[in-house]
């Protein structure tokens, strides 16, 4: 399994790589909404392993997000006037692994103390750890308050976004499929017979928190660098909410179907542009319509890959 996933991954980057390198030909539209679809992979794939193979409810995904998105764009702020432009790659891959860190480390704190919580109070607590993370950035000087951070580097191109993509769903893929992932599908399936089998469900819940988080502060840096502003606002309520849909359309602990929501649910507003005034409301109706239909997710046939070779 591990050396078919390797060759996966390899032959992911290698892809990225390639077409970010003839991107320069590409319409910038067209261009620009592929790497979104990058960046929300990584996000729903990222709240699949909580919500979907450990079977927590956070509805904070967009605040790990913003701390990752803030914190990298304020590293390449600071420091790429002071280096040359060979160094830009090394400041964004730094500025993106220090803003998943700091998400990560967030998510150890909110984890920690919240995670003995089940369903409706967990997704509260985390829903609430959200809103304090927004309204922080709002009021802070530093991060530009209401305004926001302006002038942000433009770094994130084709092969960031869908290379980072790629290396998240290798990360999550061969945890759950390993000896020590089994964990997370116990306390899925049974806590309370986990527990009595020796599994310590606090431990794993905090780890699929962290590894979480970490992924979301990637996206958020990547993010970030993407649209070149971060504005409080793009990081409320309805963020994670549009991220929680991905997975549960997707179907919960089901990686491919993840990343098949996540990728429809980024094509389909921009193909509902021509009807601008009804858009949210067709883009609604849609979700209403499928999840009455397939409650389950709409990429789900009965079966899990637990295992590979």
């Amino acid at each position: 399994m591990k050396s078919g996933a390797k060759r996966y991954l390899l032959l992911a980057l290698l892809a990225a790589v390639v077409v970010s390198f003839f991107s320069a030909y590409f319409n910038r539209y067209y261009l620009g909404v592929t790497i979104d679809v990058g960046i929300n992979i990584i996000l729903a794939v990222s709240l699949n392993l909580i919500n979907g193979h450990t079977g927590q409810f956070s509805l904070g995904h967009a605040g790990f997000m913003a701390v990752g998105g803030y914190i990298a764009a304020k590293f390449s702020l600071m420091l790429s006037p002071a280096l040359p432009p060979w160094a830009q790659p090394l400041i964004f891959g730094a500025g993106l692994l220090l803003g998943g860190s700091v998400a990560a480390l967030t998510g150890l704190a909110v984890g920690v103390p919240t995670l003995r919580l089940y369903g409706d109070y967990l997704a509260i607590v985390t829903l609430g750890f959200g809103e304090i993370i927004r309204v922080i950035f709002q009021t802070s000087e530093t991060f530009g308050a209401a305004t926001g951070l302006t002038g942000i580097p433009n770094w994130t191109n084709f092969g960031w976004a869908w290379g980072s993509a790629a290396i998240c769903v290798f990360v999550v893929t061969c945890l759950v499929n390993s000896t020590y992932g089994r964990g997370f599908i116990a306390v899925n399936d049974d806590e309370i017979a986990a527990s009595a089998s020796g599994v310590n469900p606090v431990r794993y819940k905090v780890t699929a928190f962290v590894i979480g988080a970490f992924f979301a502060g990637i996206a958020g840096g990547l993010y970030a660098h993407h649209k070149s502003f971060l504005s409080p606002t793009g990081f409320d309520f309805m963020k994670s909410i549009d991220i929680v849909v991905m997975v549960i359309l997707g179907g919960m602990g089901r990686t491919v179907g993840v990343i098949i929501a996540a990728i429809l649910l980024t094509l389909l507003p921009e193909y509902l542009r021509e009807f601008s005034d009804y858009r949210m409301i067709l883009y609604a109706l849609l979700i209403i319509i499928i999840m009455i239909t397939r409650p389950q997710g709409l990429f789900t046939f009965g079966f899990k890959v637990r295992n590979s070779k």
